[in-house]
């Protein structure tokens, strides 16, 4: 397993995740960014920086140049370890795990080979020292790199995490849904993703602000507004999977498999964080 350690950062720190390719989505964040000047040593990727849209490369590109922290999820694994799926965990022979296999080789073949050997050197975790507290940042889980864990997995799952990597915060990608959980002085942070909407019928994506003002540790989950007629059209004109190309405009996602009742009934029900 690779693990980089950051050290001690200070100031706002912006953490996102699953950019999918959605190159509009990416451009709206880096400039709240600017406006907010966060610099790119204080912003965090979650992983999948690659899936089901239509501007692979130049998401990439972006990163790398701007330098932004991002650690790998799995389908950077995938891709620079040369496998022919996504491994993603959805059920087998689902609608997903379907749609997967056209985005999938698109977006391997989208890319150089530039992009997928730098893919090969991110780290899988990051930790860092922040606000006095030991913060790790894992894609799905630190056991698993495709493991789906949403507000209503069970509290010990999450506990395992805390437990083996020895923290008191993690940030976390993959489910797709934002979310915040405390217990027993534990902290876990998922900030959602930034390219596709949280099946919650608006096209909203989300991102978080972390801050450490008086050395204490604040957070705020919010909404992005983007372009996303634009990223329907690209994604259209790359005849790339319809279902997901209508999610970036109707904010409802075609199916629930990977969701656990909770967040299935949830769906459609418009998210509003304090």
């Amino acid at each position: 397993m690779k693990k980089l350690n950051l050290g001690k950062l200070n100031g706002p720190l912006l953490v996102f995740g699953g950019i999918y390719s959605n190159l509009q989505a990416l451009e709206a964040l880096v400039k709240i960014a600017d406006q907010k000047n966060i610099p790119a040593s204080n912003i965090i990727c979650t992983g999948d920086i690659v899936a089901y849209c239509a501007q692979p490369e130049a998401c990439v590109q972006m990163i790398r140049v701007l330098g932004i922290h991002s650690i790998a999820g799995n389908v950077e694994i995938q891709i620079s370890t040369g496998q022919e799926d996504c491994a993603c965990d959805f059920v087998n022979g689902g609608r997903c795990d379907t749609f997967s296999k056209q985005w999938y080789p698109f977006a391997k073949n989208a890319l150089s080979k530039s992009s997928i050997d730098w893919m090969a050197r991110l780290p899988e975790f990051l930790e860092f020292e922040y606000a006095k507290r030991k913060i790790a940042v894992v894609h799905g889980s630190y056991h698993h790199t495709s493991e789906f864990i949403f507000e209503s997995t069970e509290w010990a799952v999450k506990q395992k995490n805390f437990d083996d990597l020895q923290c008191e915060v993690i940030l976390a990608g993959h489910c797709g849904l934002p979310f915040s959980q405390s217990e027993k002085g534990k902290l876990w942070l998922n900030s959602g993703v930034i390219g596709m909407p949280a099946n919650d019928g608006t096209p909203k994506v989300w991102y978080m602000i972390l801050d450490d003002q008086n050395e204490m540790l604040s957070y705020q989950h919010l909404p992005l507004d983007y372009d996303h007629q634009e990223a329907n059209r690209q994604m259209i004109a790359k005849d790339l999977t319809p279902a997901y190309a209508e999610t970036l405009l109707s904010g409802i996602w075609d199916n629930c498999e990977i969701l656990p009742p909770a967040e299935t009934a949830a769906q459609g029900n418009a998210l509003h964080f304090l």
